[in-house]
């Protein structure tokens, strides 16, 4: 990284200034006068007007495709977590869960804040699933299921629901009960055999492939931030 660059992302002064300082002779990397264009190394010391500048760790936002069998968790005790799996050089944790069985989109930073932002139920946030059963899907199913059903104690809130073919639909939730959307098909007489997380919001799966994982674009997370504020 050029020194410019590290003194900016300190949160310091912008790249321009860094410059300036740089031409003014006021910064030095382990003790040697920088000059324009110097390239830094993580082992690196530097120090403006012999203050040492740290840059601040930068935020980082995955989109992985979960496979079945691996475990939301960070807990690296646990065979088969989600971090071992990924091996994503520095510390990272999941926003939300997919069970075990299920498989597909879910969110990985470094930036509690956002977890917690996404995580507020009461910001009524969309994540969509494709879901196959077992048998015919009926009106009555899709009916009951958009409508609300009694799962632990409570009755699901209206969603979204959209038959694809004999024996997959779409559902849209704005929740995030335990094992919810297969507790809700239990309910109806129905069981799960395949459950895919297709979107978070505004970023979606897309063409991604299974078991590997994508920087979230910068279009997507502006959209994304703008959902939370």
């Amino acid at each position: 990284m050029r020194v410019n660059k590290y003194i900016s992302e300190s949160g310091l002064c912008s790249r321009r200034e860094a410059d300036k300082l740089i031409e003014n002779k006021r910064v030095t990397i382990n003790g040697v006068v920088a000059e324009i264009g110097s390239i830094i190394k993580d082992i690196d010391i530097v120090r403006v007007d012999g203050i040492i500048i740290k840059s601040k760790p930068r935020d980082i936002y995955l989109a992985f495709n979960k496979p079945p069998g691996i475990v939301s968790t960070t807990d690296q005790t646990i065979q088969g977590n989600m971090i071992d799996y990924i091996n994503y050089p520095e510390r990272i944790f999941h926003i939300g869960r997919l069970d075990k069985a299920s498989e597909g989109l879910i969110l990985l930073t470094n930036n509690g804040d956002i977890v917690n932002k996404i995580l507020r139920e009461e910001n009524n946030h969309e994540k969509e699933y494709l879901v196959t059963v077992n048998k015919k899907i009926t009106s009555v199913f899709i009916n009951k299921m958009s409508s609300g059903v009694e799962i632990l104690n409570t009755t699901t809130k209206p969603c979204k629901i959209n038959q694809l073919s004999e024996r997959v639909f779409s559902i849209i939730l704005t929740q995030g009960l335990n094992r919810q959307i297969r507790r809700m098909c239990s309910a109806c007489n129905y069981r799960v055999m395949k459950l895919k997380r297709v979107r978070i919001m505004n970023i979606k799966l897309g063409k991604l492939a299974i078991g590997t994982w994508r920087y979230l674009t910068n279009e997507e997370l502006t959209e994304l931030m703008n959902h939370l504020n």
